[in-house]
């Protein structure tokens, strides 16, 4: 192997990667989010495959040094096409002890582990459960089956900042730039990205250049010392991975939501407008909306989510593209309002942003258990249309799909996201805009019954879906309510048959889509032994636990389902192809009792609710736990 010798002589050895899970562990007030952001920014722009994972603390402020209030940011960047953040953590940077305490058990035998030494003190082992007198740091299991490099990064972060004129709480914010300088160094990364941005964002933007001054300051500090202190003896490369070639973006999945529902109002010529209440995690969806006033973007915080979803059908009843935002427990409020927009049929799209409950539950953890609530959580008879994008990037194509089959068959849209894909980032290959097909909308301007009153009912034969009408339209005047309708001309009806008649039309115009979503594809041989079948943010472990087992001689494939209501047209000519169907969910197994109620299949389930997405190694071994029974 290749030496890389530094200023001071000492000879470091530099050694190549395929690919490198970092996690950066510390307070809610540390810093980690932006560290672990900046670090995957930066490899982005190197070339890598990137696949991440923010962990929020639940409480907005827990007591400092609690492990309440523990944050992380975890990246894997790669040399190949990856698709998680990975199983284990290769080295971590830990801000203080409960950081620690959390997180440890997740790192690799002979991991590296980076702590600041500074914070492991007495009163903060107190404050995180650590029994009296116990130090990990002098642990020597932990010693012994970990890399620990103790830094004393809160001093020497102060020392570099010393006669800067800047405040001491000032100075202590700039510890988690000391620390990424000291793992780009580890990595070989530059530090230029950062700095642009530090330049930028505090000196431009916010007016503070010292501040941007001291925080590139102790960026250059960490990175200086990682490379004379002495303490790694290896460098470690990763290279850039082999894309596919075009121009490429990190993109969370509530900004590529975001991008999606703008592009897919632009492709109809439509105003977009976004109603919601705050909630994690779909909070950021406002955000990243409330910025783009300039694409014909209006954006609407109502009071609370029956509020949100109703000016949102208003919206939509006057001729808008609309989408509400929510998660879980404020789907569930919108839920007999969703039934009057099934009533009005009307296009509108909900976004659910699942996360962990019931109820409050673990608001910043992920989950996949809404699916059933989606499915039937209206009363009576209330079909919509269901569709999960099983990606980060996806998120921006299943939003452009979810107004398109609105639209096609004029119905509510529940887009199913879940908080690892909403937060999670990856690589995103910008798309030609000029090859997304346009979004049709016809609103009529003329009576469809010239022998009389029009008729708001009346179906298009191929579609069953009924007329887009914007109010105001001359002679276009109809009846609109949650009152059942008679069929063609709208008016109050409690004929049984026509009831019966309803009920069964606005189900069958939505499984009319399934005529036009795309046939649902398998990874590997498309009929054996196993096939494991997903949706949603699983599709990363599942993919990667497949293509391991087929090259290990198993004869496992994968299928993910994007479209969850209708299901493909092929789904059960796919499922019938396999001997065993394992389905792997982050629930106790609602889609498996969706699959055997419409195809009998007995699909066996993998089921995680722990708040956390599946590990591939534990994947792999439980599906080949289940093909030995």
């Amino acid at each position: 192997m290749a030496a890389h010798t530094t200023s001071d002589k000492r000879s470091v050895e530099d050694r190549s990667l395929e690919s490198v899970s970092i996690r950066f562990v510390g307070d809610s007030g540390d810093g980690m989010q932006l560290t672990g952001g900046q670090f995957t920014n930066t490899s982005a722009l190197f070339g890598n495959d990137i696949s991440t994972f923010p962990d929020f603390p639940a409480e907005i402020r827990a007591p400092r040094g609690t492990t309440y209030g523990v944050s992380g940011f975890q990246v894997q960047f790669s040399s190949r096409d990856i698709h998680t953040p990975g199983d284990v953590v290769n080295a971590m940077v830990v801000m203080n002890p409960a950081a620690f305490k959390t997180n440890i058990s997740d790192v690799e035998p002979g991991g590296i582990v980076i702590v600041n030494e500074d914070e492991f003190t007495k009163n903060n082992f107190k404050k995180c459960g650590y029994e009296e007198g116990y130090n990990p740091l002098e642990d020597e299991r932990i010693l012994h089956t970990y890399k620990i490099i103790p830094v004393p990064m809160s001093r020497l972060t102060r020392e570099s900042l010393a006669g800067s004129g800047i405040g001491a709480k000032d100075v202590d914010r700039c510890r988690n730039m000391f620390a990424l300088g000291i793992v780009y160094w580890l990595y070989d990364r530059t530090i230029d990205t950062t700095v642009k941005y530090l330049n930028d964002f505090f000196g431009e933007t916010k007016q503070k250049p010292e501040i941007a001054a001291i925080n590139v300051k102790a960026l250059k500090a960490g990175y200086y010392f990682g490379e004379t202190a002495e303490l790694f003896p290896v460098r470690y490369h990763v290279a850039p991975a082999k894309l596919r070639k075009g121009r490429y973006r990190k993109i969370s999945g509530n900004e590529a939501t975001s991008l999606g529902f703008v592009t897919a109002a632009a492709k109809a010529g439509k105003q977009l407008i976004y109603s919601g209440y705050p909630i994690t995690p779909a909070s950021e969806l406002i955000h990243h909306l409330s910025r783009l006033k300039n694409y014909n973007v209006i954006t609407f915080q109502a009071e609370d989510e029956i509020a949100a979803v109703c000016a949102a059908i208003g919206a939509s009843f006057a001729g808008a593209f609309t989408i509400t935002g929510t998660s879980g427990p404020g789907l569930a409020l919108k839920s007999e309002a969703i039934g009057l927009a099934v009533m009005y049929e009307l296009p509108l799209v909900i976004i659910d942003v699942q996360r962990a409950g019931p109820a409050t539950g673990m608001p910043t953890k992920t989950e996949q258990a809404d699916l059933l609530q989606s499915m039937y959580g209206r009363p009576s008879e209330a079909p919509v249309v269901i569709v999960a994008p099983r990606s980060p990037a996806d998120c921006f194509d299943m939003a452009i799909e979810a107004f398109r089959l609105a639209v096609r068959a004029m119905c509510p849209v529940i887009f199913l996201s879940d908080g690892y894909i909403a937060n999670g980032a990856e690589p995103w290959l910008l798309p030609n805009l000029d090859d997304i097909e346009p979004i049709i909308v016809d609103h009529p301007t003329e009576s469809n019954n010239p022998d009389g009153p029009y008729l708001p009912y009346l179906r298009d034969p191929e579609t069953l879906a009924r007329p887009w009408a914007v109010p105001g339209t001359p002679g276009l005047e109809h009846r609109i309510g949650g009152l059942e309708k008679e069929d063609g001309t709208g008016n109050v009806s409690y004929d049984p048959d026509n009831h019966d008649h309803m009920i069964r039309t606005r189900a069958a115009k939505i499984q009319k889509l399934a005529d036009v979503i795309p046939l649902l594809e398998v990874l590997g041989p498309e009929s054996g032994d196993v096939l494991l079948l997903g949706w949603g943010g699983t599709y990363g472990a599942i993919t990667t636990a497949g293509n391991h087992l087929r090259e290990a001689g198993h004869g496992v494939s994968t299928a993910h389902l994007r479209y969850l209501n209708p299901f493909p047209r092929n789904l059960g000519d796919v499922l019938n192809n396999f001997q065993t169907v394992i389905i792997p969910e982050l629930n106790s197994g609602q889609l498996r009792t969706l699959i055997r109620d419409r195809y009998l299949v007995d699909a066996i389930g993998i089921n995680k609710v722990r708040g956390k997405g599946y590990l591939i190694d534990d994947l792999m071994k439980e599906t080949l736990a289940i093909m030995e029974r």
